[in-house]
C-alpha cells in the first residue's frame, strides 16, 4: 500500500477490552459496498477504501485470535499479528472472482498468527516440518478430553495427520502443560509461587560482577561436563537442548537404530550426570 493504513490500535485506545469494544462498532460491509471498496482500492489506490475493508474485519481477527489464546500467548500480539494477515488479504483480494472477502481473509490472518506462534512459544520448536505443524495446531481439538491419550487414539490421530505415532505421543507431551498462577492462593505455597522469585536485581553491581564470573565459570563448566559424556550421550544432549534448531526423540532415535523411549532414557541418565558436574559452580 503506497500510503500509511491507519486504524485503531490496542495501545492507542488503552486496553484489549476497550479495543474489542471500538472494533464493534466499524459497520459489516454488504456485499456491494466490499466490492466497490475494493474496486476502488485496486484501480485507484485509494487508501481510505482499503482503510475501511480493514475496520469491517477487525472483529474476525478479534474471533480468529481468540481460538490460538491456548498457546499462552498475549491475545493483544496474536491480534496485532492477525490484523496484519489482515492488511495483506485486502491488498491481495480481487472482488472479480466472486469471493467474499471474510472467506478470503481467513486463510492470511491464520497464517500469519500461525508464524507468530510458531517463533514464540517455546515449545513449539518441535513443529519443523509441515506435517508437524499440521498436528500442533490440530491436536487439541482433536483429542476427546483432557486425559492422557490411548494407544488407539494416538494411533487414529497419526493416521488422521499422516504423521508418525511418536510424534503425536512427542507433540501431546509438549501441550500437556498448564500455566503457573503469578501469585499462590494458598500462603504456605508463596515461596513457590512467581511473584517470590521474579524481583531482577540483575542491574546492582556486585551481582553483575557475580553474575560475569559464574557466567565464565559455568561455561567452562558445562564443556566439562560434556566432555565426560560417551559420544552418543553428548550427541542426544547437544541436539536436544544446544541446538538452534533441536532435534527430536525420534529423529535421534532414527539417527542411532533405537527407539524414542531409548534417547528419551539416555538423555535423562546424561542430563543427570552433567547436573552433579555442575552443582558446585551452580550452589550459591
Amino acid at each position: 500500500m503506497t500510503q500509511a493504513l491507519t486504524f485503531p490500535t490496542i495501545s492507542a485506545v488503552g486496553n484489549i477490552d476497550a479495543y474489542i469494544q471500538a472494533a464493534k462498532h466499524f459497520p459489516i460491509l454488504s456485499q456491494e459496498d466490499e466490492f466497490r471498496l475494493a474496486k476502488r482500492f485496486r484501480e485507484e489506490d485509494d487508501v481510505e477504501a482499503a482503510r475501511q475493508l480493514v475496520l469491517s474485519h477487525l472483529r474476525l481477527v478479534i474471533s480468529i485470535a481468540r481460538g490460538y489464546l491456548g498457546y499462552g500467548l498475549p491475545h493483544a500480539d496474536l491480534i496485532q499479528e492477525g490484523n496484519i494477515g489482515l492488511m495483506k488479504a485486502v491488498k491481495r483480494f480481487d472482488p472479480s472472482h466472486g469471493v467474499r472477502l471474510v472467506s478470503f481473509a481467513m486463510h492470511w490472518i491464520k497464517a500469519e498468527i500461525h508464524e507468530y506462534v510458531l517463533k514464540n512459544w517455546r515449545m513449539v520448536r518441535v513443529a519443523t516440518t509441515k506435517a508437524q505443524r499440521k498436528l500442533f495446531f490440530n491436536l487439541r481439538s482433536m483429542k476427546p478430553g483432557s486425559e492422557a491419550l490411548t494407544p488407539t487414539q494416538v494411533a487414529d490421530i497419526a493416521h488422521q495427520l499422516s504423521v508418525k505415532e511418536e510424534e503425536v505421543v512427542e507433540m501431546e507431551t509438549r501441550l500437556s502443560g498448564h500455566d503457573l498462577a503469578f501469585e499462590s492462593n494458598n500462603d504456605d505455597d508463596d515461596v513457590f509461587a512467581p511473584i517470590a522469585y521474579l524481583q531482577d536485581n540483575r542491574s546492582e553491581p556486585s551481582r553483575v560482577l557475580e553474575s560475569r564470573a559464574r557466567d565464565h565459570l559455568q561455561g567452562a563448566g558445562l564443556q566439562a561436563a560434556l566432555s565426560d559424556l560417551d559420544e552418543r550421550s553428548r550427541r542426544i544432549v547437544e541436539a536436544r537442548w544446544l541446538s538452534d534448531d533441536p532435534a527430536t526423540l525420534h529423529d535421534l532415535a532414527a539417527e542411532f537404530g533405537v527407539s524414542a523411549e531409548r534417547i528419551r532414557q539416555i538423555e535423562a541418565k546424561a542430563m543427570q550426570k552433567m547436573r552433579t558436574s555442575l552443582a558446585p559452580l551452580t550452589a550459591n
